[in-house]
């Protein structure tokens, strides 16, 4: 499947020269750990922890406290915070008043970029959060109590096309429901999912939590759970189709801990859209069984990755190998189609204390390269173990932040300290040698609003001498990253046509761009779009589709 226009195999040997990348401290200590993040429409990003696990490092403004209880009799006044939001632009943060626990919760952003976030633990386990993107330090967490149908600790969202969010799963819920519900009926509670059960572990460890899904092309939704995926009618609450299992058996969901992506969408061709998932990394069969039973050893990572055309008639998994095996690793979609796999161990599996030996370096993952598709890049000096979180900015950058595999804050007398430090990684594409090659959008400005099956007029500038059939345009939805997964992650290759130099002396072009066809292959929501050209994204714009 051609996710972009063909690459010169010129430009594939320059890549592959790049120095790998750079790194940079931005924060020296950014007050919480980064367990779950999400990039706004108003580039800020909301980060929360947890709330039930000690004082962090920031404290609330305005003498704002909580309450905190650890048993049945003591009670914590609690004055710190455990989320804030980071402003890109100046690389600052103030607090924010999270109110009950959102530790493993999920979440995702509704079609006019308000997060979305549900569930966590103890007194936040059925509760949903509001948070609505503002450019004013006024915005806060709103909490909606008993919003929940069922207990969510470890579940997956997912926008549908309606704007929705389909909640899948969690520790002791074999089910799924709605939010907000759409009906009388669904307002009743929750719909069995006896695939969950299936892929439960016998011995209870649960190798399905954080389930991988994605809305597929046909309107259906993929879900991986341990080592097994089905494509289900969650309308009809009926199982469509049964894939064949990854092979090897070993599990990749939580707490064994690899990561998934649907790879980009290509619109470009008018044949039928196809869709192909890759899962890579996480622990084998056993390890989180062995650590766990009075600190077995720790077993090496997977260094497998599994890739499925979901919509083939005869799906069949095709598997390659990663340069070393990684667990509880991050795969980010970048801007020029290829997958970012940061984060993570060699050995262990997820869970407090479970990892050993960092995984410093990331891999470069390019979904149509020849040979090995996989590039080793810089490492960080930064071990970012057991929840930690990686996003892609606007920019290009990613920012990196989390590790901590303790029950609360230990800065000592421990191999992997909690980790405060907020970075960002620039990929290669971002190296002052592709500088004459980086387009440039001049127009329009953002945010842009689009409709369905219609186009827009993107114009943009560049420095180098323009290779016409080397330009392309993307559009990504910012994802919901925590525990190794980024909910709501999709990237679209969009239709272009009528690309024409308007300016010659300023090297200014003008392409027209065709819009998806309908909410099904995006939903409606806020996405990042780029232009392309030799593989070298712009700066982001927003798009708001609807």
């Amino acid at each position: 499947m051609a996710l972009l226009l063909p690459l010169t195999l010129f430009f594939h040997m320059i890549l592959l020269a790049a120095a790998g990348g750079q790194w940079k401290l931005l924060q020296n200590n950014l007050g919480i750990v980064a367990m779950h993040m999400q990039l706004m429409h108003n580039d800020r990003v909301v980060i929360f922890d947890r709330t039930d696990f000690g004082f962090s490092n920031v404290t609330l403004p305005h003498g704002i406290c909580r309450r905190v209880r650890h048993n049945q009799t003591n009670l914590t006044i609690d004055c710190t915070a455990h989320s804030v939001e980071y402003d890109v632009a100046s690389n600052t943060y103030r607090p924010l008043f999270v109110q009950t626990d959102v530790w493993c919760s999920s979440g995702s952003v509704e079609p006019h970029g308000t997060l979305i976030q549900t569930g966590g633990f103890g007194n936040g386990i059925r509760k949903a959060r509001i948070f609505k993107a503002c450019y004013t330090p006024t915005c806060d967490w709103e909490e909606v109590g008993n919003a929940l149908a069922a207990p969510r600790w470890y579940s997956t969202n997912h926008i549908l096309p309606d704007g929705r969010q389909i909640i899948v799963g969690g520790r002791n819920q074999f089910n799924y429901e709605y939010f907000p519900k759409g009906s009388e009926s669904e307002s009743q509670g929750s719909y069995t999912l006896a695939f969950l059960v299936e892929t439960t572990d016998p011995k209870r460890v649960e190798n399905n939590l954080y389930p991988f899904v994605f809305l597929n092309v046909d309107g259906n939704l993929f879900i991986f759970a341990n080592n097994r995926s089905i494509l289900f009618d969650y309308k009809k609450n009926k199982v469509v189709r049964t894939y064949p299992d990854i092979p090897g058996g070993d599990p990749r969901c939580y707490p064994s801990t690899g990561s998934a992506v649907l790879l980009p969408l290509n619109l470009k061709n008018n044949s039928t859209v196809e869709a192909e998932v890759l899962i890579c990394g996480g622990a084998p069969k056993g390890s989180f069984q062995r650590r766990n039973r009075g600190g077995g050893p720790f077993l090496p990572a997977l260094d497998t990755c599994g890739r499925i055309k979901i919509t083939d008639p005869h799906p069949q998994w095709h598997m390659e190998t990663m340069p070393q095996g990684r667990v509880m690793n991050d795969m980010i979609i970048l801007p020029n189609a290829h997958v970012l796999i940061i984060n993570g161990a060699h050995t262990g599996t997820a869970g407090w204390e479970n990892g050993r030996n960092p995984a410093l370096n990331p891999y470069l993952y390019n979904p149509v390269g020849v040979g090995s598709r996989f590039q080793i890049l810089k490492p960080s000096k930064i071990p970012r173990m057991y929840h930690s979180t990686a996003i892609l900015l606007r920019d290009g950058r990613i920012l990196v932040g989390g590790s901590n595999a303790h029950s609360g804050y230990v800065f000592d007398k421990v191999e992997f300290p909690t980790e405060l430090r907020l970075e960002a990684y620039s990929p290669p594409y971002l190296e002052p040698s592709f500088s004459h090659l980086r387009p440039i959008i001049v127009a329009p400005g953002f945010p842009m609003n689009v409709g369905y099956s219609g186009s827009f007029r993107l114009r943009f500038y560049v420095t180098a001498s323009l290779i016409p059939n080397l330009v392309s345009v993307t559009m990504l939805a910012p994802p919901f990253n925590t525990h190794s997964f980024s909910m709501n992650q999709r990237m679209l290759v969009l239709p272009t046509k009528q690309l024409m130099n308007i300016n010659d002396e300023e090297s200014t072009y003008q392409v027209e761009v065709m819009t998806p066809a309908s909410p099904i292959l995006a939903p409606p929501g806020f996405y990042l779009l780029f232009v392309l050209h030799q593989e070298i994204p712009s700066e982001g714009i927003w798009l708001h589709i609807q």
